[in-house]
């Protein structure tokens, strides 16, 4: 893996005080770990897990979704934050099976949960140029982007969710099911990044 070099200035992050733009800031830190070894065989590997997951966040969706009523609706981002979660993890995952969790970026993550259903979110952090994917580091100005554009998005799908919750336990069918065939969306944004070539463009801060 190359890097590229840009400077960067020192503007004050300007972060989506929306619930949902604080969640996704949550995101933007640490990278998970993983323990999956390097694969010689990553397609099969990813996939396994992609699978595992999607039926965990589907479990863990329509959990958080049986509250009926006013209730339900005060689970609606403890059940994003918690399928994300297990989105995160499952990036780590494919990411060492192939090969590449000790270049993986906090930027790819977000990238490879989001992309499907933001896609204008995130389009500034990763630039495909013919096989080769750019990733760009995110500065406080463009996380601020970020957050802004991914909430606006994801805040719609809030209020579908929250409709849900009047009917509980067909909503709770509903929200485990959208949750497995979200997290296997994730797995496969995943899975065509690492396969490819990837660049981290490096950030040099004056001062």
């Amino acid at each position: 893996m190359t890097t590229r070099a840009r400077k960067a200035t020192r503007t004050p992050p300007d972060t989506d005080p929306s619930p949902i733009g604080q969640a996704i800031l949550s995101l933007i830190g640490k990278v998970p770990s993983s323990r999956e070894p390097k694969s010689r065989q990553p397609a099969e590997d990813a996939r396994r897990k992609a699978n595992a997951a999607a039926a965990k966040a589907a479990l863990a969706a329509g959990a958080l979704a049986l509250p009926p009523g006013v209730v339900g609706w005060l689970t609606i981002l403890p059940e994003m934050m918690g399928v994300w979660k297990i989105q995160k993890q499952l990036v780590a995952d494919i990411a060492a099976i192939y090969g590449k969790q000790d270049s993986l970026t906090p930027e790819q993550v977000v990238y490879c949960l989001f992309q499907h259903t933001a896609a204008q979110g995130v389009r500034d952090l990763v630039v495909r140029v013919g096989e080769r994917t750019l990733v760009r580091k995110a500065s406080p100005l463009l996380i601020r982007n970020i957050t802004r554009r991914i909430g606006a998005k994801l805040a719609q799908k809030a209020a579908g969710k929250g409709a849900a919750r009047w009917v509980p336990v067909i909503g709770a069918v509903g929200m485990g099911a959208y949750a497995y065939v979200d997290t296997a969306q994730v797995a496969a944004t995943a899975i065509d990044l690492f396969e490819g070539v990837i660049e981290v463009e490096a950030v040099e801060v004056d001062g």
